[in-house]
């Protein structure tokens, strides 16, 4: 059995933890970082093949000494002040049940092959086969450029407004607050500060209620501001900033100047509350419509990720184009989508109407129109519902009794759409703005 201060960085070994059903399990981690405080050893720890936002500091007595794994020679990157980015995949399944209607599909030209990337929040179900990630735009970086700086948390916890959040990844506040209990946020302008005497001052003389730029959609107490990543600068770095602490998949840039954040809000007595957002470039050569998309922990599995992602192709409508998430996608961006796909598309096939006995038809490019989700991923979707037979020469849609009912059950728990007639949106050319 290996002593305590035999456990260094790159050591795997069982290490215990509580999983979802509140019971132990020792699955296998690796030793990111180790500390010692007051004589006490702490070991910060990444379970091997679980998501990073469960890394954590453990005590020595959570440790399988006797199961330790010494790695066989030390590869250290340098260290740089860089920020991170990265993305998963899905699985496939076939739904049963006999069939209840089938409608008849085309499908359109050859189609391109896409890249993928965004996050939020929901627990539906998810994609195909992603791309490898772009390198040179928007918020994507290379994961090999990682250091362990990077893959550790270094915000204990951040008070923004009403709420408490417990950050989930790296996010590069300055290094003098990353020791702090508490980073303490204005909810309105994003700015952080070192105390709560330190937001309190702030707040005595910050007059926004409500993010900066234009409120272009309100709807009972919904409202959605865009926000200029060149005209607001300060609060589009402070946006990223807070944002980084929950999505793993992101570099920061400083240079917010290419992108418009939408920013959805609650509205009570006391101003417009950050609910979530999404951010797209002002060019995207590749269709994208959303680069990162993020709904606040406070208000995840409230419906409010698939709102956000509803307002980004509502503006994609507005626009007159087919627009997808920058990919590759996050594990929950990706189910979140693919739960916003499935119950959109189905919407359109279980309205559609027979004609003259004939079965109805549709094609994938009248469904992309429609939506203006782009063609690649309306495919994809259908293939990932496996809605899709070839029968006689043509492509067959056949909706199995499952499949409707399932959907039927998704949408009654569906409350909070975007009502189009409370949309106040033109589009600007941006190729025609010089430098934005």
């Amino acid at each position: 059995m290996a002593e305590v201060g035999e456990v260094s960085e790159g050591c795997r070994l069982p290490v215990l933890r509580r999983n979802q059903d509140n019971e132990d399990e020792w699955p296998l981690a690796e030793i990111l970082s180790v500390k010692d405080i007051s004589g006490r050893k702490l070991f910060y720890v990444h379970y091997i093949d679980f998501n990073k936002r469960l890394d954590e500091w453990v005590t020595h007595d959570r440790l399988d000494l006797k199961r330790v794994q010494v790695p066989r020679k030390e590869a250290k990157t340098p260290t740089k002040n860089g920020l991170p980015g990265s993305r998963p995949g899905s699985p496939d399944r076939d739904p049963n049940g006999s069939a209840r209607r089938a409608v008849a599909a085309q499908p359109g030209r050859k189609r391109k092959s896409a890249c993928l990337g965004t996050d939020e929040d929901s627990q539906d179900s998810s994609d195909g086969a992603p791309s490898a990630p772009r390198m040179t735009g928007s918020l994507v970086s290379d994961r090999s450029h990682d250091d362990i700086v990077t893959r550790m948390k270094n915000i204990e916890c951040i008070e923004l407004g009403r709420h408490r959040l417990k950050p989930w990844y790296f996010s590069p506040y300055p290094q003098e607050l990353t020791g702090l209990p508490v980073l303490y946020l204005c909810e309105f302008c994003l700015k952080y500060g070192h105390s709560l005497r330190c937001l309190q001052r702030h707040l005595t003389k910050c007059d926004l209620r409500h993010p900066p730029g234009n409120e272009i959609y309100r709807k009972g107490t919904i409202s959605f501001f865009e926000i200029d990543g060149r005209k607001n600068k300060s609060y589009s770095q402070n946006l990223c900033l807070l944002a980084k602490c929950f999505l793993d998949h992101k570099t920061l840039y400083y240079d917010t100047d290419p992108f418009l954040f939408y920013v959805m809000t609650e509205y009570d007595c006391k101003g417009f509350h950050i609910v979530g957002y999404f951010s797209k470039e002002k060019e995207s050569t590749e269709d994208y419509n959303v680069a990162c998309i993020l709904t606040l922990p406070p208000y995840q599995r409230r419906g409010y990720g698939k709102l956000l992602i509803e307002f980004s192709y509502e503006l994609s409508k507005v626009e007159g184009k087919t627009g997808t998430p920058e990919k590759p996608l996050s594990d929950l961006g990706l189910l979140s989508y693919r739960s916003y796909w499935s119950q959109t598309i189905l919407e359109i096939l279980m309205g559609l109407k027979a004609e003259a006995g004939e079965r109805p038809q549709i094609t994938i490019n009248e469904i992309s129109e429609i939506t203006s989700i782009k063609k690649e991923d309306v495919i994809s979707t259908l293939q990932y519902l496996n809605l899709i037979n070839y029968y006689k020469g043509q492509y067959i849609l056949t909706l199995s009794e499952d499949i409707v009912e399932g959907h039927e059950r998704a949408m009654l728990k569906r409350l909070l759409r975007i009502d189009a007639k409370c949309l106040h949106f033109t589009p600007k050319d941006w190729s025609k703005r010089g430098k934005w």
